[in-house]
């Protein structure tokens, strides 16, 4: 919605779109939490329904729901007046303005910013029929220029560049590229240029429209040589527009900058470790300083004092220098989710743009005499010629100054020279270009209507459909090598020379992988010839993705945009055994957080594909591996922890390993990148090099540090009632893997450490209130060691932390022992037990922790800060406030305590009642005479509580092998490649397990009835034969 005319001021205009849910957040049942008023946008935050942050932009566009397609393809509001705002309405706000502005001299900036994905391509370039800024905008600027023929003569001039690890790409250049990409240099008339960028003459929108369509066919290719990802690329359209004034003799010049900036992600803080190497590399280092840049114009533009803005520290803002606080009228669109899941990379983007809209620029009208335009060029040849002989004369010449000083005397020679040219001249070579170009993809064109071809797939969907290889008849090589006029040229990451062979026979289309190659057909590894179906999906080395297109006759009109970039990486993934699980059976609902696993997993795993690629060709001998952190792992309470992916790092020689979080991985990814990039010349000689760095800058290399192998629950119920426990507990990794057997007990005990007899069992925990109890966990052995077994170097530690315990205990090391005995004791005390510990013991388990040592890595120590302890090293323990109660619907162990708890408080009544009449027989029996029936009468109450404690313990121990049951039932999982048969047997045994759970639980509690019952006969029987 517009509120403002760009035209009164010059500060820099901000725009927000919000677009629709994208297919992950539909599935993942996202919450719409932006809202749009006005000129006014709302978002709140999902955690706090109560927070909320609201921002005030010049136009705020609702782009997210209330529209249709109409028969066009063009998405329309639903109702005339709608609040939906399409491509038109976009337009008329932003690119009116802009052109208006150019055609009044002024240069002109738009820049695009929002999270990958957001849809910034999709309000700049647009989508089928729904034309975005970039294509509107040169539709208008033609039409505007024959509109003005008689009174003026209009150059347009196109370029279209690239940044991509602070290089920079023509994208319009014909020839090879050139290594470490184009200069950027500064001029005082010119400010910051790109050295030797193709300037082309346009007289027409097609020919800008075929130029775009060269341009992004030249980054798609680059991008699959460089290895580079698109998304963390800023693309650059330069249009420049003179306006030639002949009665006036005044020529004015407009340069319109219209950026597509790369994705601005934001590493999520939670669960992500800092990083010893530094995050800001030349990959992120234009983003990074363009909002240093944008916060100094901000803090300028409130009357701040500001020493510096750092310009000159990246090729993005030398470029943009006249957009941002100089020469330029200059409009951003912010695009960004409104989904919850997307919730602190849009409220980042709405925060960048608030600062953007503070910053004032100068904008003036370019216009200048022609004429003199080139005698001040010669002037400054002059004296750039006097300068160059006075040096020779001095001889003070040296080869660098002498260089410079000829390039600028050269640069100007070619700039005097393009101004006297004639404009028709230019226009004739590019016409040229332009013919040879639409002859090239007629013929295209032509051959999709007659052979079939392989289709490039690329992350950024506006890549896709770009590259077009065709699969003539005949035997076809594919690889890095171009020798022959029969082989396809594929470049990048894990491809080798001669990869693979097409052989086109007879209308049938096969592909044979040669050894040693990397070929995937519809997600799994082929070694073998292979015969293609049409829509096959292929992906050659570490990740060039194509989609098979047979001949035209197996085209049955099958819808292909459904096989984007995610649908590869779903299909591997499933392959691999990752697989969206349904939440119940016949249910077609995910659950929402392992959908966002799901999607980070097929998000990392191209990239770790490529890492390990990366590895193999520099000889690192690092392999990397993706892991669902906290698969099966739960809290203190038996509720699932928040899962997570991380990347396992082996170093394959030394045996070590490291776990990354997946923001330290793309990190260390993108530095990955820049080693491979500097030794792209030594790889060239020879295909695998011995790459040395130094540690502290090598990527693939991290100090060795403790390792969490796994977790074992302990529960505390036992406690309550004073009963010791032992047990054997299986400590289970991450993904459900048996890291160990660990041998631990529960010991009630004296304040002295003496262990507690059977007499000193209670029957209702509440007799602990208000007093001091005392016990002891016993960590005695661990059994099978798998982290040992593997390698014999290895130690491991036992962690864990009791209630209000801020920092966890460690059992000293142990080394070198696949059966370590730990005999590890610690006594803890209560001095007045609250209700609240009673609550947690009856609840809650304590999470023993097994960590990995290796050689080299600091062992764990137990922090005692804040620590209360006795002179005798007994741990204190105090309640640290209330607790949040389990969920109900959190486990089946949860239902089972709650039924327990239901048993219990029928015996807390059986027992008052008990009390009752003891306390009756006590007064009979005091007032009788024989002295045998006192003697009688006092051991009545000891009789009875011990033999309510031998039940209790009994009832206990038969709950641990409940409880492993429990735990089996849970671990208990089909396979990934389970046939109809197999899982057939698998609900077979599922049942089977059920059922003697439920047998075992149903049993335990009979006992437990049957044992308190008897007792409560017996007891009101003697009770009766003394009276």
């Amino acid at each position: 919605m517009r509120t403002k005319d760009m035209n009164n001021k010059d500060c820099v205009k901000v725009a927000v779109r919000v677009r629709p849910f994208n297919k992950r957040e539909r599935d993942a049942g996202s919450r719409c939490i932006v809202s749009v008023v006005l000129s006014s946008i709302t978002i709140q935050d999902p955690r706090d329904c109560q927070n909320s942050r609201s921002f005030c932009f010049d136009y705020a566009y609702w782009s997210h729901s209330g529209f249709t397609q109409d028969c066009s393809g063009f998405y329309v509001p639903e109702e005339p007046g709608g609040r939906y705002a399409d491509q038109d309405s976009v337009f008329q706000d932003l690119g009116e303005g802009i052109l208006e502005n150019a055609l009044q001299g002024y240069n002109a900036t738009l820049l695009a910013y929002g999270q990958t994905g957001s849809g910034k391509s999709y309000s700049m370039l647009g989508y089928g029929p729904n034309k975005g800024l970039v294509p509107k905008l040169c539709e208008r600027l033609f039409q505007a220029v024959k509109g003005s023929q008689e009174t003026r003569q209009c150059q347009v001039f196109f370029s279209m560049l690239e940044i991509y690890n602070e290089q920079v790409v023509d994208l319009l250049s014909r020839g090879s590229r050139a290594p470490g990409g184009l200069r950027v240099r500064e001029e005082q008339q010119r400010g910051f240029y790109v050295e030797g960028l193709r300037i082309v003459p346009c007289e027409s929108s097609p020919q800008v429209e075929q130029l775009m369509e060269q341009g992004t066919r030249t980054r798609t290719t680059a991008a699959t040589h460089m290895n580079a990802n698109s998304s963390r690329s800023h693309m650059l359209i330069l249009l420049q527009l003179q306006q030639i004034f002949s009665k006036e003799s005044i020529t004015k010049q407009s340069n319109i900058n219209l950026v597509d900036l790369a994705g601005s992600e934001r590493q999520r803080s939670s669960g992500s470790e800092a990083d010893r190497l530094k995050e800001g590399t030349a990959i992120n280092l234009s983003l990074t300083t363009l909002g240093n840049v944008i916060s100094s114009l901000a803090d300028v533009a409130v009357g701040k004092k500001v020493v510096h803005i750092p310009y000159r520290d990246s090729v993005l803002t030398k470029l943009l220098q006249s957009a941002l606080g100089g020469n330029s009228r200059t409009v951003m669109i912010a695009t960004l989710s409104p989904a919850d899941i997307c919730y602190e990379e849009s409220l980042s983007t709405l925060r960048y743009a608030e600062r953007a809209k503070r910053i004032q620029n100068r904008a003036v009208v370019n216009e200048s005499p022609t004429e003199r335009l080139v005698k001040e060029l010669k002037a400054e040849n002059d004296r750039l010629l006097h300068r160059l002989n006075r040096l020779g004369q001095e001889g003070h010449r040296t080869s660098n100054e002498t260089k410079e000083l000829r390039q600028l005397l050269t640069h100007n020679e070619l700039q005097i020279r393009a101004i006297q040219t004639l404009w028709e001249q230019h226009l004739q070579e590019a016409l040229k270009d332009w013919e040879q170009q639409y002859a090239n993809i007629t013929q295209e064109r032509r051959r999709m209507q007659m052979h079939p071809y392989i289709l490039n797939i690329n992350e950024d969907a506006q890549l896709s459909g770009v590259v077009k290889l065709f699969i003539l008849e005949g035997e076809w090589d594919v690889g890095m090598k171009d020798a022959s006029p029969k082989s396809i040229c594929i470049k990048g990451l894990g491809i080798q020379e001669r990869h693979a062979v097409f052989r086109n026979e007879q209308r049938r289309i096969t592909l044979t992988p040669l050894p040693g190659s990397k070929v995937i057909v519809n997600g799994f590894s082929v070694s073998q010839t292979t015969e293609l179906q049409h829509l096959d999906r292929l992906i050659l080395g570490s990740n060039c993705t194509y989609l098979f297109i047979s001949y035209p006759s197996e085209r049955s009109g099958d819808d292909w945009s459904r096989y984007d970039y995610d649908y590869f990486q779903s299909e591997l993934a499933a392959a691999q055994g990752i697989r969206l699980g349904e939440s119940s059976v016949g249910s077609e609902q995910t659950d929402p957080s392992l959908l966002a696993i799901f999607y980070d997993y097929i998000k990392l795993m191209p990239m770790m594909a490529e890492a390990n690629q990366m590895s193999q060709e520099l000889n690192k001998g690092v392999e990397f591996k993706l892991e669902i952190k906290n698969l099966t792992l739960s809290d203190s309470k038996g509720r699932d922890l928040e899962k997570e992916i991380v990347v396992r790092v082996t170093a394959r020689a030394k045996k070590q390993v490291w776990v990354w979080s997946k923001a330290k991985f793309v990190n260390r990814k993108f530095l990955m990148e820049e080693v491979y990039q500097q030794h792209q010349p030594e790889r060239s000689r020879d295909n695998r090099t011995d790459v040395v760095l130094p540690r502290d800058k090598d990527p693939f290399w991290d100090p060795v540090e403790p390792l969490l192998l796994g977790t074992a629950h302990l529960w505390l119920q036992s406690l309550a009632f004073r009963i010791p426990l032992e047990e054997q507990l299986e400590v289970l990794g991450s993904e459900g893997t048996e890291e160990a057997i660990l041998q631990v007990q529960l010991v009630p005990c004296s304040a002295s450490g003496l262990v507690l007899g059977e007499d000193d069992i209670l029957i209702d925990p509440s007799e602990l209130l208000d007093r001091r109890l005392d016990f002891q966990l016993v960590l005695e052995q661990c059994c099978g060691l798998r982290w040992i077994r593997e390698v014999r170097s290895r130690g491991v530690q036992i962690g864990f932390r009791l209630l209000d315990c801020s920092q966890p205990l460690y059992t000293p090391a142990v080394w070198h022992n696949v059966n370590p005995l730990l005999g590890h004791r610690v006594h803890f005390a209560s001095l007045h037990t609250s209700q609240h510990l009673l609550d947690y013991l009856q609840s809650s388990a304590v999470v023993l922790e097994l960590w990995g040592l290796q050689e080299g890595c600091t062992e764990l120590k137990s922090s005692l800060e804040g620590v209360r302890m006795t002179a005798e090293g007994v741990f204190i323990i105090e309640e640290a406030g209330p607790t949040d109660p389990a969920p109900a619907d959190s486990s089946e162990l949860c239902c089972s305590v709650r039924a327990l708890q239901q048993d219990l408080e029928e015996m807390k009544n059986i027992n008052a009642s008990l009390r009752k009449e003891n306390h009756s027989l006590r007064e009979q029996l005091s007032a009788a005479r024989n002295g045998g029936e006192g003697v009688r009468s006092r051991a009545v109450r000891p009789s009875c509580d011990a033999e309510f404690a031998r039940s209790l313990k009994v009832f206990y121990q038969s709950m641990t092998s409940v409880r492993g049951q429990l735990q089996r039932l849970r671990r208990h999982r089909p396979s990934e490649d389970t046939d109809l048969l197999g899982l057939r047997l698998f609900v077979t045994e599922q049942s089977c397990l059920l059922k003697d759970f439920s047998e075992q639980l149903e049993q335990c509690v009979s006992t437990l009835k049957q044992d308190v019952a008897a007792i409560v006969r017996r007891k009101r029987e003697q009770a009766g034969n003394w009276s």
